[in-house]
């Protein structure tokens, strides 16, 4: 963030929306809302509002998996988080240790060779990192991974949250299941308030739904590295939707940078979505800039995020600051349980354009 400003324990939402109170659902969320420098307040069921006809929202269908599973190394007890599965059936883990409290803590990466001991008689075994910009992740050999999360795994958490939940609070309205098993390792969040309800208003109210794959990895909680690649897919009918919208009077919103990630993986030079589907390495900044997406809705990042970026590539730095400031004052709470924020464009972004008869 380039507030210079630390985000108070307190503003750390632990629990989900539904489960503060009686009669919540998970829509119960604050909904900030920002056009250019200018900040306004709401809560998430006036979304409907705020858009209107002709907008498309941007959403990722990605199912959350039970990612995390006990393990030991010796005698050593581990915590493995799956990433990523290769093209090559390894797949891409970090190990953690366990901290005492129900969460873990960052440790060392590797050795190669090393061999994790899993439930069910499974075995992990570590070959090379999986870049060499750390060694945080790494590629190890294992088998039967789906079915092994299926019976032995649980959702990644973390230290700021209260209590473990059930699979089913990390999944969205939108998230639909892979025919090979694989799925984001962490909750598409920027869709957790999204209620079958208040789709259903939007969708009476005339905005669109265009679902786009991209499947999340493993965050870096710690220090908040650069999106690893990532496998996403783009159809072909919701290229030619973000495709007509660009060319007609409505906004391309995206709910998540996963969401702006793929739908931007699939953009050309010319700023044409077309399908693709494979492997993403796509890291948007201010400088590379965005070719398609108008707007944004996404959750509250920590200050050293390298989400921040994305931000500021849609919306401009001054806008972000502006706004990260506002939720700060305003006691907004932050991670995937937290309050959310929509970054409008100031100006129609696809203004009329005259035809030739008009004066």
């Amino acid at each position: 963030m380039t507030v210079a400003v630390r985000v108070p324990e307190e503003l750390s939402a632990r629990v989900p929306a539904e489960q503060r109170g009686p009669g919540l659902d998970r829509d119960a969320v604050r909904l900030l809302v920002s056009r250019g420098t200018e900040v306004s307040h709401h809560g998430f069921g006036e979304l409907p509002l705020l858009l209107r006809a002709g907008d498309l929202l941007v959403v990722n269908t990605s199912p959350t998996l039970a990612a995390a599973v006990d393990g030991w190394i010796g005698h050593t007890r581990v915590v493995v988080h799956f990433s990523t599965r290769g093209d090559d059936g390894r797949w891409a883990v970090e190990l953690r240790e366990p901290d005492g409290k129900g969460t873990t803590r960052a440790r060392a990466g590797g050795p190669e060779g090393v061999e994790v001991r899993l439930p069910g008689g499974v075995r992990l075994v570590l070959e090379e990192p999986l870049s060499a910009r750390g060694e945080r992740l790494w590629w190890g050999r294992v088998s039967g991974v789906p079915a092994l999360l299926r019976e032995h795994g649980r959702p990644i958490r973390y230290s700021y949250t209260e209590r473990d939940q059930p699979l089913a609070v990390y999944q969205t309205v939108f998230s639909l299941p892979s025919e090979d098993g694989t799925g984001s390792a962490e909750m598409p969040s920027a869709a957790r308030p999204f209620t079958g309800r208040l789709v259903a208003e939007l969708v009476s109210r005339g905005v669109q739904f265009a679902p786009i794959t991209l499947h999340t990895g493993v965050a870096s909680a710690e220090v908040h590295e650069p999106p690893y690649p990532e496998r996403f897919a783009v159809s072909e009918a919701s290229a030619r939707l973000v495709n007509a919208v660009r060319a007609g009077d409505g906004r391309v919103i995206a709910v998540g940078t996963t969401a702006v990630r793929a739908v931007e993986s699939a953009a050309g030079t010319d700023g044409v979505v077309r399908a693709r589907a494979g492997w993403t390495d796509l890291v948007v900044t201010p400088e590379r800039g965005v070719r398609v997406v108008d707007g944004l809705l996404t959750g509250l990042h920590e200050p050293e995020a390298s989400h921040l970026l994305m931000l500021e590539a849609v919306a401009g730095r001054a806008a972000v600051d502006r706004s990260y400031e506002e939720a700060l004052r305003g006691l907004y709470l932050w991670h995937e349980f937290g309050d959310v924020h929509l970054i409008l464009p100031e100006e129609d972004p696809h203004p009329v354009r005259c035809a030739s008869n008009c004066e």
